[in-house]
């Protein structure tokens, strides 16, 4: 069980116990709490996407949907803060092997939202949408061993 805490919470390697770990240590959340947080806002970024993509059907949806589905992928990506702690999840956002997928990220939901607030523009919208949603995809993967070298000779294998 202590494995699968420490993998959940981001805890995968052998680090000499700096600032980062004591921030974290000295959190005040139980580990059922953590995971109750962590559902909790999981969930709702999923509901706040699929109430995005519901919008699709309202007149001026398509900016509904660019600013559900941009609250949806920030909420869901700030519950492994409770997982893994604030100050731990930005290190690991931006470790070498996944800094460009955070930095496409955080700049497609930033655009997402200009495009639809400021230059209130359907298209742009759904294109940052697109870009965010694969972004978040390479993201994600990065965190499973060989994931996105798997990713990488599949779609090899079908261009070629």
């Amino acid at each position: 069980m202590d494995k699968l805490k420490r993998a959940l919470s981001g805890d995968d390697g052998d680090e000499e116990q700096g600032i980062v770990t004591q921030i974290r240590d000295a959190s005040s959340l139980s580990w059922s709490t953590r995971i109750r947080g962590f559902i909790i806002c999981f969930v709702l970024g999923f509901i706040f996407s699929i109430l995005g993509s519901a919008c699709l059907l309202l007149r001026n949806g398509l900016i509904l949907f660019g600013i559900f589905y941009t609250i949806g992928n920030i909420t869901a990506l700030a519950s492994t803060c409770f997982l893994m702690g604030p100050v731990n999840q930005l290190k690991k956002m931006f470790a070498s092997t996944r800094i460009i997928a955070t930095i496409i990220v955080l700049v497609s939901l930033v655009l997402t939202l200009c495009a639809a607030f400021w230059w209130k523009n359907n298209g742009l919208t759904i294109l940052f949408c697109i870009i965010q949603f694969a972004a978040m995809t390479w993201y994600s993967i990065s965190y499973i061993p060989y994931a996105r070298d798997a990713v990488r000779k599949c779609c090899e294998s079908c261009i070629s």
